[in-house]
């Protein structure tokens, strides 16, 4: 009895602490492959777009379908899940991008906990909210509106005890943390698995 205690305990933790960690792997696939309900909802978005591609998704926690294009100067990725319902849009930024406001609180809250911290790519999100129509969430990230339900992803590494770590972390339009996770690159999927 005692040994199903602690089994139940050590799987526990092992779901997690690898929740806090993102394993992901993505890989290209044809539009034929692309949930069709999803390629509906952004065709429009799609007609002077370049470089478009189709992307599948899988990390620790979910699978999911990824649209990546070029539009203009901005490079965007609008993220759907299994059942083609839209997740979030992002595009890249740079710190200019970002109120000041916003981006000291962000890099407070990195010099405070990442000893040597580098940041590698910074993307506002558009999350999808039930309140929003996906219409009016397509709409306004598409039109680059800064809005209070904006957020901003960082991908950065941080040097620690072993060298350095990558981290994504989301931040609100505040510069609050919301969430942050444990980055590591698809070659080690054979050493994790």
């Amino acid at each position: 009895m005692k040994f199903k205690h602690l089994l139940f305990v050590i799987v526990g933790i092992v779901q997690i602490t690898s929740a806090q960690n993102k394993y992901e792997q993505e890989s290209r696939i044809d539009k034929a492959d692309f949930p069709n309900s999803a390629y509906l909802l952004i065709e429009g978005y799609l007609k002077d777009a370049k470089r478009v591609r189709f992307y599948q998704e899988t990390d620790s926690t979910k699978k999911s379908y990824e649209a990546k294009f070029k539009k203009g100067r901005l490079r965007y990725s609008v993220e759907f899940d299994e059942q083609g319902t839209l997740e979030d849009v992002e595009f890249k930024i740079k710190v200019r991008d970002i109120p000041n406001d916003t981006w000291g609180a962000i890099q407070s809250y990195l010099d405070k906990n990442h000893y040597k911290h580098r940041v590698k790519k910074i993307q506002q999100q558009y999350p999808f909210r039930e309140e929003k129509s996906v219409e009016k969430t397509l709409h306004n990230a598409f039109q680059n509106l800064i809005l209070p339900d904006v957020n901003y992803e960082l991908v950065f590494s941080a040097k620690e005890s072993g060298g350095f770590q990558e981290y994504e972390a989301l931040f609100d339009s505040e510069g609050q943390l919301v969430q942050i996770r444990k980055s590591f690159p698809p070659s080690y999927d054979h050493v994790l698995y």
